[in-house]
């Protein structure tokens, strides 16, 4: 459905009328279902990371919207003005989350995220550093990163992941300024709104040694990926099996001692 300025009655562009690549970014997901391998990456870490971050918030995500309604985006537009050409009126942070929107429109999986479309702001963006971090943190009106984040976009969080340097900078929107937010004991950054933290992994992921982008709940217990799920699983019911086959063979002693003192056990 496309919107109406009903300021100068001009029909605005929708999600199927813009651009979803520019050469730069490319339209992934935006209903909260896995991406496809994208080509606009910039680097192979990227990838991964997204899938990481969107798999293991995905449970925290089905219990606040037991309706599925929320988005996840992934180097995904958001289009926040109209220009020409209208790639340039859009951002794509590598990964952002948008609460009680739904998941398709009329049917049809996002091309991108038009703001004048949808009215509500993504509660969380994130921004992976491939550079000096600098175009991340670029505060030039009307061009800078930050500033079009800060001042128009008005995402409640905004991080800024460092991989090569193993850091991850979050910001929280006050009084319609960015405030650095500052990490609590753990050195994690709570999402009060989402009841998770933020912060550094050390480990390996899809066969990658890293410092990974990662969430934990208040407590401080990680969550888990898919895979790291089924693993868990695995685990468990492998302990299951091990602890039936020891109380198997303990049966199997005691049977074998009563008959020895010529007792025939009953059970």
């Amino acid at each position: 459905m496309t919107a109406t300025n009903p300021a100068t009655s001009i029909t605005l562009p929708d999600h199927t009328q813009l651009p979803e690549s520019d050469g730069t970014f490319v339209s992934q997901s935006l209903a909260g279902v896995p991406p496809v391998v994208r080509t606009g990456a910039k680097n192979f870490q990227e990838h991964p990371q997204s899938i990481l971050i969107t798999e293991s918030i995905k449970p925290v995500l089905q219990k606040r919207h037991p309706d599925g309604q929320y988005c996840i985006g992934q180097d995904s537009g958001i289009y926040w003005r109209i220009t020409d050409p209208p790639e340039r009126g859009a951002e794509a942070p590598d990964w952002f989350y948008v609460p009680n929107v739904p998941p398709t429109l009329n049917g049809k999986m996002r091309r991108s995220y038009v703001l004048w479309q949808e009215h509500i702001a993504p509660l969380i963006v994130l921004e992976f550093v491939s550079g000096d971090g600098s175009e991340e943190r670029d505060k030039t009106p009307w061009k800078g990163k930050f500033w079009i984040y800060e001042q128009v976009i008005h995402p409640a969080f905004y991080g800024i992941y460092e991989v090569n340097k193993a850091s991850v900078e979050m910001y929280h929107i006050i009084e319609e300024q960015y405030q650095l937010l500052p990490a609590n004991e753990r050195g994690h950054y709570p999402i009060a709104p989402l009841g998770v933290e933020l912060g550094i992994w050390q480990g390996v992921y899809q066969n990658a040694e890293l410092p990974w982008l990662r969430w934990w709940d208040l407590q401080g217990n990680l969550l888990l990926s898919g895979e790291e799920r089924a693993e868990q699983e695995s685990q468990r019911a492998e302990l299951e099996s091990q602890r039936a086959e020891l109380e198997r063979q303990r049966a199997d002693r005691l049977t074998a001692q009563l008959r020895s003192l010529g007792v025939e056990p009953e059970f």
